[in-house]
C-alpha cells in the first residue's frame, strides 16, 4: 500500500523573494537596533529594506513563485516596519499623537482590506476593480502611482527622523527646512502630497474594507 507523499512545505518557505522577506526582517532588527547610536546606517539599511520590497514582488512574478505565506510575510514586515518608525517619530516629536494615529490609520486599514479579501473570496487585496473610488483604483491599479506614494511617505519618514532633534515640533522641522532652498520646498512638497495622498487612500481603504465586512454579515443573516 502506498502512502501519499505530503506536500514539501520547506519549497515554499524558500522562495526567492521568500528569501528577500527574510533578508529584509533582518535588516529591519539590526537598523532598529542602533537607529539611535547611528542615524545614517539606520536610514540606509531602512531604505535598502523598502527597496526590497519591491525586488521580492518580481522576483516572486519572474520565477512564478507567487505564495500567500509570501504576501502575508511582504505586508507583516511593511507593517511593522513602518510601525516601529512611527513609535520613533512619535517620542522625537510633539505632538507625539500624530504618528500614533498614523500608525493606528496604517494598521487598521490595511488589516480590514486583508480581512475583508479572504471574506468575500478574493485571492489579492490589490484587487479593487469593483469599488467605487477612483483614487482606491488608481493607487492599487497603477504601479507607479503606488510606488510613488509609498516612497514619499517612507522618505519623508526617515528624513523627519534624520532631522529630529529631542521633543520638536514637527510643524518647526519642515518649515526650518523648507525655509533653506527652493529646493528642499519643492521637495517637501512633493512628498507631502505622496503622503497625504497614502494617508487618504488609506482612510477609503478602511471605510470600504468595513463596508464590505457589514455587507456579509448583512448577506449571511438574510440566508438564514
Amino acid at each position: 500500500m502506498t502512502s501519499k507523499s505530503r506536500p514539501r512545505t520547506i519549497s515554499v518557505y524558500l522562495y526567492i523573494p521568500n528569501i528577500i522577506g527574510y533578508i529584509r526582517v533582518l535588516l529591519n532588527c539590526y537598523a532598529f537596533a542602533i537607529c539611535f547610536s547611528n542615524k545614517e546606517l539606520f536610514s540606509i539599511l531602512y531604505f535598502i529594506s523598502f527597496v526590497c520590497d519591491a525586488l521580492d514582488g518580481w522576483f516572486a512574478r519572474k520565477f512564478n513563485q507567487v505564495s500567500t505565506f509570501g504576501a502575508v510575510l511582504d505586508m507583516v514586515t511593511d507593517r511593522i516596519s513602518t510601525a516601529c518608525l512611527l513609535v520613533i517619530l512619535s517620542q522625537v516629536y510633539r505632538p507625539s499623537f500624530v504618528f500614533l494615529s498614523l500608525l493606528a490609520l496604517d494598521i487598521a486599514s490595511h488589516w480590514l482590506q486583508m480581512y475583508s479579501t479572504f471574506l468575500v473570496g478574493k485571492s489579492n487585496h490589490k484587487d479593487v476593480k469593483d469599488s467605487t473610488s477612483w483614487l482606491f483604483k488608481l493607487y492599487y491599479g497603477n504601479r507607479m502611482f503606488m510606488g510613488y506614494c509609498c516612497i514619499a511617505c517612507e522618505v519623508l519618514y526617515i528624513t523627519l527622523f534624520l532631522l529630529a532633534k529631542e521633543s520638536e515640533k514637527m510643524t518647526n522641522v519642515l518649515l526650518g527646512a523648507a525655509k533653506q532652498s527652493i529646493i528642499y520646498s519643492a521637495l517637501l512638497a512633493f512628498l507631502l502630497f505622496g503622503w497625504a495622498t497614502k494617508q487618504l487612500v488609506n482612510i477609503i481603504q478602511m471605510k470600504t474594507a468595513a463596508d464590505l465586512c457589514v455587507l456579509y454579515d448583512l448577506n449571511k443573516k438574510h440566508k438564514t
